[in-house]
């Protein structure tokens, strides 16, 4: 499959290793240096890098159990930490719709021991919806790797009545004040990609927003909201069981992982594009070789077939490149969502 990201909510439009002693000694100065301790001769830095990990490295998830990034960590951990000699902890922390866990690693010493795994908004999306964010994911963090990317889908109560994206536009007409829509967070691409439709159609309809995607699905079920447009993996279960109906996806082209549902332009929406990100990333300041390193593990995992067979039976695409590539990828989504956000007129604070 085309591991490319398709264009996000268009408005319109060999690890370099750290040679620790290149030095010019005559063999009984390095009998010497090795009899009274060579160590001291190496920086604390330097020796933690040579020895990296020497312990757990943990990966914070700034959702809740189940979300898309649990799910997607989950199986990438489970791989790389033999790899490293050392268990990959996956360690949830939820709140403030990902910011949470996404300041907290951001604050974090940069020493290899903990990364986070986030999103569209905590890590650029919210630079622009919060005047006091209390991090900035573009100084305070380091990219490794962009880990994976899904579609949305929009989704409603299977007992509703709605059955298609206009159907579901006109509803809203017929009975403003009436509708309801859960997310992933203030800020969240699901909530972003809403607040366009809104726009983009003359309607309306409350946010409410949850913890994770599971929750967001739960509301509908339960009859909180009334729809929600979120990562593929909380709502295609539901809509196998015959619980919910998909009226569209949220990507340029039909999704090969969900094939029967229409793009939002299919739907009768051609403006609105998008998809949910997910992407691992250090405190500023880690080292060089622990991020190279921690790059070159993931992507192998992501090339593993058994990865992307799992990843994909979660509706989900592996990524991939190099920290290089997710730096220039998070400053192109802040270019193109700056102007959208704008339009929208929405503010997190």
């Amino acid at each position: 499959m085309n591991p490319r990201l398709p264009r996000t909510l268009s408005a319109d439009q060999a690890i370099p290793r750290t040679d620790v002693f290149k030095r010019q000694l005559s063999l009984s100065a390095i009998l010497t240096v090795a009899l009274t301790g060579a160590n001291a001769l190496v920086s604390p830095v330097a020796q933690a890098q040579t020895a990296w990990p020497d312990k757990p490295v943990r990966i914070i998830v700034p959702y809740g159990a189940g979300s898309s990034p649990d799910v997607l960590v989950r199986i990438l951990a489970e791989r790389i930490g033999p790899r490293l000699g050392q268990p990959a902890v996956v360690v949830n922390r939820p709140g403030a719709g990902g910011n949470t866990g996404t300041g907290y690693v951001a604050k974090h010493p940069p020493d290899g021991t903990t990364f986070v795994v986030s999103t569209n908004g905590p890590l650029v999306y919210n630079t622009v919806l919060y005047r006091k964010l209390g991090y900035d994911p573009l100084t305070e963090l380091r990219p490794v790797v962009l880990a994976g990317g899904q579609a949305n889908v929009c989704a409603v109560r299977a007992d509703s009545g709605i059955t298609s994206l206009m159907g579901l536009v006109e509803a809203m007409k017929a009975h403003p004040g009436k509708f309801n829509f859960s997310s992933t967070g203030v800020g969240s691409l699901s909530q972003l990609g809403v607040e366009l439709l809104k726009v983009k159609t003359g309607t309306f309809a409350v946010h409410i927003p949850y913890p994770s995607s599971p929750q967001a699905i739960t509301a509908i079920l339960q009859g909180d909201v009334q729809f929600a447009c979120v990562p593929a993996v909380a709502v295609m279960p539901q809509v196998r069981a015959g619980r919910m109906r998909a009226l569209a996806v949220s990507t340029a082209k039909r999704s090969e992982l969900t094939p029967d549902i229409p793009t939002m332009k299919e739907a009768g929406l051609p403006e609105i594009e998008s998809v949910a990100w997910m992407a691992i990333m250090a405190p500023a300041g880690t080292a060089d070789a622990i991020i190279q390193r921690m790059n070159r593990e993931i992507n192998e995992a992501l090339a593993a077939p058994d990865v992307k067979q799992r990843l994909h039976a979660q509706f989900m695409e592996p990524l991939g490149g190099s920290p290089e590539d997710l730096r220039a990828f998070m400053q192109n989504e802040l270019r193109v969502m700056t102007p959208v956000i704008q339009r929208i007129g929405i503010t997190a604070d």
